[in-house]
C-alpha cells in the first residue's frame, strides 16, 4: 500500500470497539424489555414515553449490531489479506481513511 497501515493497531482498535459494543448491549438489554400495561401505576403519557425510550433503544441496539457485523467482516477481510482494498474498484483504500474507520469497504472515490 502506497501509505503505511499498521494492521496489529488497526485490529486492535476493531476488539477495542467490538468489547465497547458489547458492553453497551449487556448494559442496554433492560431498556428493550417490553413496557408494562398497568394503568394504576403507569399513566397513560409515561407509558407513552417509556415506549417511545423503547423504540430508540431498539433502534441503537440495532445500529450497534449492524457495525459489529461490519468490524468482524474487516478482521475477516485482514485474515484473508483482503483487508484496505476497495470492494469496488478494487483500489487501495488510504490509510487515513482505514484508521478513521476500520471498518470501511470502500474508497474515497468510489463513495462518492
Amino acid at each position: 500500500m502506497a501509505d503505511v497501515i499498521d494492521i496489529n493497531a488497526l485490529r486492535q482498535s476493531i476488539m477495542d470497539e467490538i468489547a465497547e459494543l458489547d458492553r453497551l448491549r449487556r448494559q442496554a438489554h433492560e431498556s428493550r424489555a417490553l413496557v408494562a400495561f398497568d394503568q394504576q401505576s403507569v399513566g397513560r403519557l409515561s407509558r407513552m414515553d417509556a415506549m417511545q425510550q423503547q423504540a430508540m433503544h431498539i433502534a441503537n441496539d440495532a445500529r450497534r449490531q449492524q457495525r459489529h457485523m461490519a468490524l468482524l467482516a474487516a478482521l475477516k477481510r485482514m485474515d484473508a489479506g483482503d483487508f484496505g482494498y476497495c470492494h469496488h474498484c478494487d483500489e487501495e483504500i488510504g490509510a487515513g481513511r482505514l484508521a478513521i474507520d476500520p471498518a470501511v469497504t470502500l474508497c474515497v472515490h468510489c463513495t462518492q
